[in-house]
């Protein structure tokens, strides 16, 4: 069974891709766990299942939870103005061909969800420098939102799409909102709440030791070589990124989604906000995936076919998916930044689906060069 699935894993490793992990659960039972490679290639040392991964961009989920944990108690309106509750961000300015002109509309808190809000992704701009500097490397997560607000944005905002750092504002507002510190909310709220005994954002620097091998997929030499295994967008040692900043196991991760599923962490009202189309028609013409809608942080199929997951991936080739319809959650996970297959990753879930006899068709690539379907 799901020889589909392992035929797409596999074909994963001869690309490049060192190792992978996939778990994956119906109705709450895990129904296939596979797992292939070499967790530190140097060694030969092979990928066991229990391994600590920076997953990137997969902990965006985990901080739209927490938001809309507090939404649900009334403590937002998603199309408050974000100055409402992050002072700093009242008067912003923006990019335009003339220059830099004080921008028309504020940010409303939803358009940090949607990534509409005139942000961008650029961890080296001269204010988020100067916080590293003024902080001593420290970065707190306050202070990035607050630093960040000084930089001009890309464009106004409700008028496009940009992946950015706007959930690492997530990140402060649900400081702000519920006093505590960001980490400590979520560990709280949805990693003690749900089991996830090895998850954190805000893990201390030496134990990135047990962090897994971390690679970089080096075109070039057609390989992957060895990075720090400290994550790329954790600014410093006080900073729990909302948007990068997790730290976290498959077994741990496969918990979450199914939170999400069973909804243990939000109501299934809240699950349907999240996975609504909040992108205006303007907006979309940015957006660049056309096989997917964009909700509150998370990528959901379009109506009309067979498959209803949403969800989200990371910059190491993790991608996670929930479908409540079906009874499913799905979580593959590897530690490869780069990496070849990581415009191929929703394959994964559409190989599982296919192997349990759904009707859904399914690309096993032979050349990375001719797969460019997205996440």
């Amino acid at each position: 069974m799901f020889e589909k699935t392992k035929a797409l894993c596999e074909s994963f490793l001869k690309m490049g891709v060192p190792c992978f992990d996939l778990l994956v659960r119906k109705d709450g039972e895990v129904i296939f766990r596979h797992m292939g490679g070499y967790i530190d290639v140097e060694n030969k040392i092979p990928i066991k299942g229990d391994e600590l991964y920076n997953i990137y961009s997969c902990s965006k989920p985990i901080t739209v939870t927490a938001m809309m944990q507090l939404w649900e108690k009334g403590l937002f309106d998603l199309d408050d103005p974000l100055y409402k509750y992050l002072p700093e961000y009242e008067h912003m300015t923006v990019k335009t061909e003339e220059g830099i002109v004080p921008a028309k509309n504020p940010i409303l808190v939803r358009q940090l969800f949607t990534m509409t809000a005139g942000l961008t992704y650029n961890l080296r701009s001269p204010h988020l420098l100067q916080l590293r500097e003024d902080t001593q490397g420290r970065c707190p997560t306050r202070e990035v939102a607050r630093y960040l607000a000084r930089e001009p944005l890309a464009y106004e905002p409700g008028t496009q799409y940009l992946y950015s750092l706007a959930h690492d504002v997530l990140a402060a507002l649900v400081e702000v909102l519920s006093g505590e510190k960001f980490e400590d909310y979520v560990r709280k709220n949805i990693f003690e709440p749900m089991g996830m005994t090895r998850s954190d954002f805000l893990m201390d620097p030496a134990v990135y030791d047990r962090v897994a091998t971390h690679y970089r997929f080096d075109a070039e030499k057609g390989k992957a070589v060895l990075r720090d295994k400290w994550p790329a967008y954790r600014m410093g040692t006080e900073h729990a990124s909302g948007g990068a900043g997790c730290v976290s196991t498959v077994e741990d991760y496969s918990k979450f989604l199914e939170g999400l599923r069973t909804c243990k962490l939000l109501k299934k009202e809240t699950i349907d906000v999240i996975t609504r189309d909040w992108h205006n028609e303007e907006e979309k013409k940015t957006f660049p995936v056309q096989d997917f809608w964009y909700g509150l942080g998370v990528r959901m199929r379009k109506p009309g076919g067979v498959l209803a997951d949403f969800g989200w991936g990371g910059a190491a080739g993790a991608t996670g998916h929930v479908d409540i319809v079906n009874g499913m959650t799905l979580y593959y996970s590897q530690h490869l930044i780069s990496s070849p297959n990581q415009s191929m990753r929703t394959r994964v879930y559409s190989a599982v689906m296919a192997d349990l006899g759904y009707d859904v068709p399914v690309v096993i690539p032979d050349n990375p060069e001719n797969n460019k379907l997205t996440y």
